[in-house]
């Protein structure tokens, strides 16, 4: 049975205060100031999951709440909606605004956001008195000329959600964004760098995704549609305990050739490449492994010529990772991992057909936060993806592995699925079947 960890929430409020430090020493003329961390709304659509960066600081998972941190007094108050009794008939792990479940959960005090919500859930366009206490509170603080420190990155497509509550309360609380001070880069510092118990979550996120491979590589067949080798992969990940970290990739063919196809609908065909890019959410760490499996159990003389040449780039670039080098930067070519990894497919013919980056930040989230202007650091976590991509011959390849910086190069956390084109080929075998005559003369001992 999967093993269901028990939060250690002593470690969340370790967080906390490790950010209160980090924003003391950067802002040091802003002390009597506030933290302001929003969680996530639930949507119908979709199974919840919490805000990466709320979940960070708190590793509570219940929607629509609010963390705010006084960050003089260094006291950390945790806002939830007021359901009244009527969210307990629906959905389980309802956080009751005690003094003993702040204590069980690391905060100072629990309190309600506001005056009865109507139903069951809350929703983004909140109203005023669904979050009276909060903007009486944040009110007040405005009125004090307190600085807010919360996320707010002038960015187009990052914490979209977290962007929108703000502007929401700006409508109950005049000037509000003025005051608010952007501190989602001193998150990301903290975030980017992995101690030991995050690269454990990682590892088994991985681990989970080898399994969701290797049950891959046996159903692949032709005739087979895509979504069902995605039926297969999922089904390990749900009987592992874990979700999907992003929507499975299973492009067979021409769909190969596409970077991030999901629609998994193709009929497999018999000479066709299949690209398996997928990844596993473990207790909200994830992993992200590709691998290109051939339909026939075995690679043509073709495929074989251009895997070979993505597996030596993978492996070029794995061995150059580390503290003090780059993932891409253009000032720095020779330093930079994206540059030398087009290089190198430049020197073999095949960098027009290498349209992406080599890699990104891995964690809480699939493209974890991370500033791609700073190089390589030790507690990094990355990926190594390169990909050769011609669509005019429907053929695709992407080896895509997970790699833990440490202070002398880089570790693969994904070593054990297998990548080398024998190891792969070998995979899609079938399992070796039991001796008939044997079987035969074992049921017949059975039954005498």
């Amino acid at each position: 049975m999967p093993h269901i960890e028990k939060k250690n929430y002593a470690l969340y409020a370790t967080r906390r205060k490790e950010l209160i430090k980090k924003i003391k020493s950067a802002y040091p003329n802003n002390q009597n100031a506030k933290i302001v961390l929003f969680g996530a709304f639930e949507q119908e659509r979709v199974p919840f999951k919490q805000e990466s960066s709320f979940y960070y600081y708190s590793g509570i998972e219940e929607p629509a709440a609010t963390i705010i941190i006084d960050l003089e007094q260094e006291m950390s108050s945790l806002y939830v909606p007021n359901f009244g009794t009527e969210r307990e008939k629906w959905v389980a792990g309802v956080i009751q605004p005690t003094l003993e479940k702040a204590q069980l959960l690391g905060f100072d005090r629990i309190s309600y956001a506001g005056n009865p919500c109507k139903g069951y859930q809350c929703h983004p366009f909140f109203t005023a008195s669904e979050y009276a206490q909060i903007v009486q509170d944040l009110t007040n603080d405005i009125d004090q000329q307190r600085t807010i420190f919360t996320i707010n990155p002038d960015h187009p497509y990052a914490y979209i959600e977290q962007r929108f509550i703000l502007q929401r309360l700006t409508q109950f609380i005049p000037n509000f964004l003025l005051q608010c001070v952007d501190v989602s880069p001193l998150i990301a510092q903290m975030r980017r760098k992995k101690n030991n118990h995050e690269i454990e979550l990682i590892y088994k996120a991985i681990d989970i995704t080898v399994h969701a491979h290797q049950a891959a590589a046996r159903v692949i067949q032709e005739g087979a549609i895509e979504y069902e080798i995605q039926a297969a992969i999922e089904y390990i990940f749900t009987s592992s305990g874990a979700t999907i970290a992003f929507p499975s990739i299973v492009g067979s063919g021409k769909n190969s050739t596409v970077l991030h196809y999901n629609q998994n609908n193709a009929i497999i065909g018999k000479n066709d490449l299949v690209v398996v890019d997928i990844g596993a959410s473990y207790n909200y760490y994830c992993a992200d492994l590709t691998r290109t499996y051939p339909v026939a159990k075995t690679f043509t003389k073709r495929q074989r010529e251009i895997y070979s040449i993505v597996l030596d780039t993978q492996d070029y670039i794995a061995n150059l990772a580390k503290p003090g080098i780059w993932l891409s930067n253009k000032n720095k070519p020779e330093e930079s991992l994206y540059h030398l990894a087009h290089d190198y497919l430049k020197s073999k013919g095949y960098d027009k057909y290498f349209m992406h980056g080599i890699g990104h930040f891995l964690g809480l989230d699939v493209h974890d936060v991370g500033d791609y202007q700073e190089p390589l650091q030790v507690g990094d976590v990355i990926t190594i993806e390169p990909g050769i991509y011609i669509p005019q011959e429907s053929l695709g390849v992407r080896i895509e592995d997970n790699y833990w910086i440490v202070p002398d190069g880089c570790v693969s956390l994904s070593e054990n699925l297998s990548k080398a084109m024998d190891d792969i080929e070998q995979m899609m075998q079938p399992p070796v079947e039991m001796d008939q005559e044997f079987e035969k003369e074992d049921d017949e001992g059975f039954e005498a």
